[in-house]
């Protein structure tokens, strides 16, 4: 089984070449790695020439949503995933991912753990536990794991793309559409590593975040219940301090997926 890879980036030069290395120290040799770039000013080409073996295309897109999608209608891959280009993958992890598909012809959908690190690579914390459903994703839209994600090409014949409207929170209506429809498998191994920095989309575009959560449960007709205006609250709490609220928060997730 094919599987196919898609990096986004925009002069990401000083992550990019760590994000092209974890796809190419896997243990699975049927990788396609396609790279998005949207016409980066730095170092970022220079880095995508060194490396032969990737499909990249440097062109204007209207957002990171965009250059996804379009990465995606030219992927081969029977198996689809997306790597931004500042984060990157466990060593080693393809085979155990490529088995579970292989094993498991229900499996659509399949994550794992994850890990949080600072802009050199140092742990912060990391989330691991089968915890992710849509009853929980609609509670809690920071549980999603976007690069820890892996699914079958065909699921998106029946979902559909990313919304490019949206900016931020693209994987979460993503995976809050295919949980709709499918049961999320989880293998308890970690599968990718994301960075946390001030200059980090997450952290640096908060307000916007909180803004964009809000329209997908809109655009999902999701009852604005109590505890999702109280969750978007603290959210939005959170941005007045974002690297100390959000690393905080995710610590409390570990200690809520801790095993009792």
């Amino acid at each position: 089984m094919r599987i196919s890879i898609i990096t986004p980036s925009l002069n990401q030069g000083k992550f990019i070449e760590e994000t092209i290395r974890s796809v190419m120290n896997q243990n699975h040799d049927d990788v396609e790695h396609i790279v998005m770039d949207g016409e980066s000013t730095d170092n970022t080409v220079s880095i995508l020439e060194r490396y032969s073996h990737l499909k990249w295309v440097r062109e204007k897109d209207s957002g990171q949503s965009n250059a996804i999608n379009k990465g995606f209608r030219s992927a081969t891959g029977e198996i689809l995933g997306w790597l931004n280009s500042d984060d990157y993958y466990e060593k080693n992890i393809f085979a155990d991912i490529v088995r579970y598909f292989q094993s498991r012809p229900d499996c659509m959908m399949l994550y794992g753990d994850i890990s949080f690190v600072n802009s050199k690579g140092e742990l912060i914390t990391k989330i691991t536990g089968d915890t992710i459903n849509h009853a929980r994703l609609i509670q809690c839209p920071d549980v999603v794991r976007q690069p820890s994600f892996f699914w079958r090409r065909t699921l998106m014949d029946q979902v559909g793309m990313l919304d490019e409207t949206l900016h931020l929170v693209m994987d979460f209506d993503f995976f809050l559409r295919i949980s709709k429809h499918h049961h999320f498998h989880y293998l308890p191994k970690n599968f990718s590593y994301y960075r946390l920095y001030d200059q980090n989309k997450s952290v640096s575009l908060g307000r916007r975040q909180v803004l964009e959560m809000y329209m997908v449960y809109r655009k999902n007709k999701i009852s604005f219940t109590p505890a999702i205006a109280l969750f978007l609250v603290k959210k939005l709490m959170r941005t007045f301090a974002p690297m100390n609220g959000l690393i905080d928060f995710l610590r409390k997730q570990r200690r809520h997926n801790a095993p009792s």
